[in-house]
This record gives structure tokens, sequence and C-alpha cells, in this order.
């Protein structure tokens, strides 16, 4: 026993030293998702004893160590946050009336980011590298000029962290949509669902990502999600032969629905969680449309009028996609106020209208919340999945009417309240009702509750010990300490 005991210290000692020579570089690209993601990712890694460096925008700083929730103050800690100097851009606000859902008023940091964070991240990777055996860069399609940056230096490699669903990359590459067709989902091709503008930056910028530092991928789902056939349809991609595959998802934690969990380092407990903690258990519908998303006026007053009449419990979320810039929220009066006067003091003692950004792990965690109404994002998907609650999916753009496909079709864990293809017309108070009553209360509701439910059991079991992406994070730690 004696001499097993010191072997383990031994390992742990050996382990410890290689961490310590090993660098991480975390570059996002600096939208919402993308910034949560990689940032949830890399507090994982530093939680593990990795060292962590976090490299984005001033602003963009701010908003993700703002934003995340669900790990505390001291884990915060462990990261280190680095600015990148990126003069300043147009930052149009969002157009709720535009024809095309997608936030084209974000185009203008994408561009001005690629243009100028390579200098900047170059800079950094070559100061890190000085005093570490090697250094991992993390990035994300949208972030690719990373890559080369790592290969400009003798001892770095460089990960992809594919932010979005499996099916949505097999959406891409496996001709025809074959397997997607093949599990019943049949959601328009991803161009269809992208401005021309986004697809010819990515067309521009996916070259990057083929630099000699490319080392592998690391995949934010599981396989209690999207099965092993639709990852490794992924995985065989001729892009990624020959290189490691890491299935991690979900990143975001897995919170206890009974913990008080603290807020963010600059952030106290947010009011509706309070809220929450008054209502019965199982009892609120949580209504959100993320970061990158607006409704029409004559849209918010028939939500609004759906959610009175369905008599339900709700949190809901009314505020407008962000910018290329996030301003300090409190300070910005909602475009909504007048109408929310009014509609607040109908829905007294059942519903909470929040106009700025809202703990969304919090929420979806919380014991009181039943169902999510969503945009169908992936970080959202995976944040309600993982918590066993089912979805009412209303995508707007990008990967969200695949993964509103997946969510309702092929993982019955869900019902579609508007289908993409139906963005350009006002949907009615009626038909969203009908679809609040079939989940929260109907019959008809009880088998995609109960599938929500034994979904977030099997993602739990993903990530604990001896679970199939608990290993895979496992391999990679192993694989970059090597």
């Amino acid at each position: 026993m004696a001499c097993s005991d010191e072997q383990n210290k031994l390992d742990r000692v050996k382990s410890e030293i290689s961490m310590e020579s090993v660098a991480v570089v975390a570059v996002p690209f600096p939208a919402q998702g993308h910034l949560n993601g990689m940032l949830h990712l890399s507090l994982q890694l530093a939680s593990r004893g990795l060292p962590v460096h976090y490299a984005a925008p001033a602003a963009h700083v701010r908003q993700a160590r703002t934003r995340v929730h669900g790990w505390g103050d001291d884990a915060l800690r462990r990261v280190e946050f680095h600015e990148l100097a990126v003069p300043a851009y147009a930052s149009p606000p969002p157009d709720p009336a535009a024809p095309s859902p997608f936030p084209s008023h974000l185009i203008p940091m994408a561009e001005a980011f690629a243009a100028s964070a390579r200098a900047p991240v170059a800079g950094l990777l070559r100061r890190i590298s000085a005093g570490a055996r090697r250094v991992v860069v993390l990035y994300d399609r949208l972030s690719s000029f990373a890559a080369p940056a790592a290969a400009g230096i003798p001892n770095g490699e460089a990960y992809c962290l594919q932010c979005v669903a499996a099916s949505f990359d097999a959406s891409w590459t496996d001709a025809g949509q074959r397997l997607l067709r093949a599990i019943g989902l049949d959601a328009p091709p991803p161009a269809a669902c992208l401005p021309r503008e986004l697809v010819e930056y990515i067309v521009r910028t996916q070259g990057d990502g083929q630099s000699p530092a490319f080392a592998g991928v690391i995949m934010n789902t599981c396989r209690a999600i999207e099965g092993s056939e639709l990852i490794n349809v992924v995985a065989s991609d001729p892009e990624y032969r020959g290189k490691n595959v890491f299935v991690v998802g979900p990143m975001n934690p897995l919170l206890d629905a009974t913990a008080r969990v603290p807020g963010g380092p600059t952030t106290t407990r947010h009011r509706c969680l309070d809220w929450l903690d008054e209502q019965p258990p199982a009892s609120v519908l949580y209504v959100s449309f993320g970061t990158t998303s607006s409704l029409t006026a004559e849209q918010v007053v028939e939500l609004a009028v759906a959610l009175r009449d369905s008599k339900q419990r709700f949190v809901w979320v009314l505020r407008d996609a962000d910018r290329g810039v996030v301003r300090e929220e409190a300070v910005e009066e909602s475009r909504h106020a007048r109408f929310l006067s009014e509609f607040t003091e109908q829905v007294r003692g059942t519903g909470l209208v929040v106009t700025t950004w809202a703990p969304q792990l919090e929420i979806l965690a919380h014991g009181a919340t039943a169902a999510f109404m969503s945009h169908c994002g992936w970080n959202s998907a995976m944040e309600s999945l993982s918590h066993g609650k089912p979805m009412l999916a209303w995508p707007m753009h990008s990967d969200q009417p695949l993964v509103a496909e997946l969510v309702c079709k092929h993982l019955q864990a869900g019902v579609m309240v508007r289908p993409w293809e139906q963005h350009g017309a006002v949907t009615p108070a009626g038909a969203i009702r009908e679809v609040i009553s079939k989940v929260m209360t109907c019959d008809e509701g009880v088998a995609v509750r109960e599938k929500a439910n034994a979904l977030g059991e099997s993602i739990r079991a993903s990530v604990a010990e001896g679970g199939s992406s608990r290993k895979d994070l496992d391999n990679f730690i192993t694989y970059i300490t090597r």
C-alpha cells in the first residue's frame, strides 16, 4: 500500500511539472456564444491545473467575464485575461425589421477583428512561448487566424473548438445530407440561413485553419445528444484526417438545482433567481432568444399575449441583440418600455420580464424552471438539455434551424413553435399559446418532458467519472501535456 501511495504521489508530481511547462491560449471570436463557450473550456482546463490565457478585445474580455456563470470568482482567477488591441470600428444597432433575422450588424465587428487581432495574438504567443515547453492555442472557426499564429512559434500547436453541433458541421460535408435525412432531419442548407457576407468571411478565412500547427478538434457535444455516427461523420472529414478529435461537451458546468451559485466578478445574484425561489417546482417557462436576435414590435405583442393568456408562470428575457461592442446594459432603456409598463401589471404575480442580460445557466438549472422557449443556439440547447429541460423551439438563423430539428424531431425533447421557413411572418399568439400548453400542461407534453429529463441524466453521466466526454477531456489534457 505504501509503495502504491508513493507511486501515486510521484505520478501527481510528474503531472504537475508537465502542466506547468504547457501553456494554453484561448482566442475566441468576440460574439457572446463564442466567448462563453471558449471561457467554459478555459475554466475546465484551468480547474485541472493548466495555466490558461484568454485573449480578446478589451470590451469582450469584460463581456465574457461579467456574463459567465456557474463558476464563481475563484475559478475566474485561475485564468489570465489579455486585452487585444483592436482599433475602433462601426458598431451599428440591430435592426429588428431587417428582412433577414441574421444579425448582419455584427459583420463590421467580424471584419475588424479578423484584420486587426492577428498581430497582437502573434505577439502574445511569442511572449508566452519564451517561458513554456509547449503553447496550445485554442480557436474557433471564426478566429482561425490563430492557427497560423501558432505555427509562427517553434513550440506551438493549435486546436479548433467546434462550438456548433456535430450535425451542423455534418450538414456542410455530408453529401446531400444523407445521414441527416436518414435520422429524420430536413433542415434547410446551412448557407440558406446565413447572409452572403458571412459565408464569404468563412470561405475567406477557412484556409487559416489548415496551418501546419493544426493538431486537432475539440467538439462541444456529447454522444448522448448526437450519437457516434453523426460525430464520426465529422471526425472522418478529410480536413481532420490524421488529426485528434476530442468530444468533451457539455463544457458548461452542470449545476445542482438546489445550489445557490454565486454571481460573476462584478455581479450579485440576479433578482430573477430570487423570484424563481418563490415559485413551485417545475412551474416556470423560461423565454429567451439569445444575444443575436431581436423580435419586431408586432411579434413582441403576440408573444406577450400568448404568455399572458397561457396562465403559466414565466421569466421572459426581452432584450435586443448585442451590438458589436456591448455597452453597460443597465443604462440602456428598452425600446419596449412603454408597452412593458402595462404588460407587467397584467402578469404581476405570474410573470417576470427581464430587459437586461440574465444568468441563463442558473435559470435553467433552477428547480422551478420547467421548460425553455429558445432560438436553439447550440450553447442554449446544450445548457437546456444538460439540465433536463425540454425546449420550445423558435429558430432564427445560422445553425439554429438544424438544432431545432435535432431537438424536436430526432431527440424528441422539444416542440417546434415556429419553423425557420416562417421567419418573415409574425407568429400569432394562438399558435404560441398552443405550444406552451402542449409542453407545460397537456398529456401530449409528458413524453417530451420525460425525454428531456432522461437526456439530462445521460448527459450528466457522460461528464461524470468514466463517462465518454470526461474520458475525452482527460485524453485531451494527457495529450497536450505529453
